[in-house]
């Protein structure tokens, strides 16, 4: 398994895996991985050449009284689950090498935000789909892995 920090370094990775053809699989995640994740990374291998997990603990998804700070993290468990799952890309960026600049363009959910969490949660939404386009502008994956538990996400992420 391979561990990439850095946004330059996936994306070259990921032009390299579409110049041969190879397709990828994408499991998006904050960490503090568990069985669920894994069965995601199993889907993944087995409809893909490769698979990419991310890692990244995403302050744009966290509100007033949301906790950023002691978000449950366990990056060596982490690595080493994803390294037994078959994860050939953990790709793992800070905070600063994500949201390098002052943001300039914020993605808006503008549907399905009226129920559920997205009522108590104001703007959370915004953050996961700000997230997930500058991953999947990086990674160029061909297909994505989501979990269900949070079935509001799903949604909208899917939509």
């Amino acid at each position: 398994m391979e561990i990439i920090t850095v946004k330059e370094e996936m994306c070259k990775w990921a032009k390299q895996a579409q110049e041969s053809g190879k397709s990828v699989g994408f499991v998006p995640t904050m960490g503090f991985l568990h069985q669920g994740h894994l069965s995601l990374v199993h889907a993944a291998k087995q409809a893909n050449d490769h698979v990419v997990m991310s890692i990244f603990v995403n302050p744009l998804q966290f509100g007033r009284g949301e906790d950023y700070i002691t978000y449950p993290r366990d990056e060596q468990r982490d690595k080493k689950l994803a390294e037994e799952a078959g994860v050939d890309i953990l790709f793992m960026p800070n905070v600063d090498e994500m949201y390098q600049k002052k943001q300039s363009i914020k993605l808006m959910v503008t549907e399905k935000v009226d129920k559920l969490c997205g009522i108590k949660r104001p703007g959370h939404f915004d953050g996961v789909v700000t997230v997930l386009s500058k991953f999947f502008h990086l990674i160029m994956p061909n297909r994505a892995y989501f979990g269900i538990k949070d079935a509001q996400q799903y949604a909208i992420v899917s939509a």
